[in-house]
């Protein structure tokens, strides 16, 4: 009999009761059934979230309280908006500015997990160097299409460190091509150190910049990061 059942419901795909079914205490058939379907519910709705946070590909962050004094937020989103990724329903974008090491990077990660937990969105990281990296490398073998289609499947884009790494030719070309795809589409979350009059060092070419920017700043909120770096602080204590 239990064999059969564990049979019967690896066949179904109910992972969680057929190991755990028999742990399973109730007083009536009802009750014994009730309490399966939502173990079994649970159980995928954490796998779903563990296999979206392995996708997502997040840097590790600390445990430490975020802090919002040193960071100016526009008018038309909260601190709770933007921390909840409520903006990435309205396909909407961040723009976090700011000097190194003042916690845009920590929080893009912030928002990143919570819209996970929160929505179960698709969520995928990247410092723009490593993404022009795999997006050169893709095109290369020819497999870019296929990459632009994964990337086409996110709800939320994120891209670190715009500004750190001036992009060849190719680079900056493809980048556009991520954005201007991602553009109404979906939700992009940007850190930079740059002020967009300076965004020409990293792209080469005025007009593909301004393209860029055009795309980015529609539907957008700009995060101003004023304080002074975390990581400096730190070190002189």
């Amino acid at each position: 009999m239990n064999h059969q059942i564990e049979m019967l419901a690896k066949r179904l795909k109910l992972s969680w009761i057929r190991e755990h079914y028999q742990e399973v205490k109730a007083e009536t058939n009802e009750e014994f059934l009730l309490e399966l379907f939502k173990k079994e519910v649970e159980n995928r709705e954490e796998r779903k979230i563990n296999l979206l946070l392995s996708q997502a590909q997040l840097p590790k962050t600390g445990t430490q309280r975020f802090l919002w004094e040193h960071i100016q937020i526009p008018q038309g989103i909260s601190r709770e908006a933007a921390l909840n990724g409520d903006f990435i329903h309205e396909k909407e974008n961040l723009i976090l500015y700011g000097g190194v090491g003042t916690g845009k990077t920590y929080l893009a990660t912030l928002i990143s997990l919570n819209a996970i937990h929160r929505f179960g969105s698709k969520v995928k990281f990247f410092t723009v160097a490593s993404l022009v990296n795999h997006l050169i490398e893709a095109n290369q073998k020819g497999e870019l299409q296929k990459v632009m289609k994964q990337i086409k499947k996110l709800d939320l884009l994120v891209l670190d460190e715009l500004g750190y790494i001036p992009l060849n030719k190719e680079g900056a070309e493809l980048l556009f091509q991520v954005i201007s795809m991602c553009y109404e589409t979906k939700s992009i979350i940007i850190t930079t150190n740059l002020q967009f009059g300076q965004w020409n060092h990293v792209f080469g070419d005025p007009i593909l910049t301004e393209a860029v920017i055009d795309r980015l700043i529609h539907h957008s909120h700009l995060l101003l990061f004023t304080g002074e770096s975390f990581r400096y602080k730190e070190s002189l204590i």
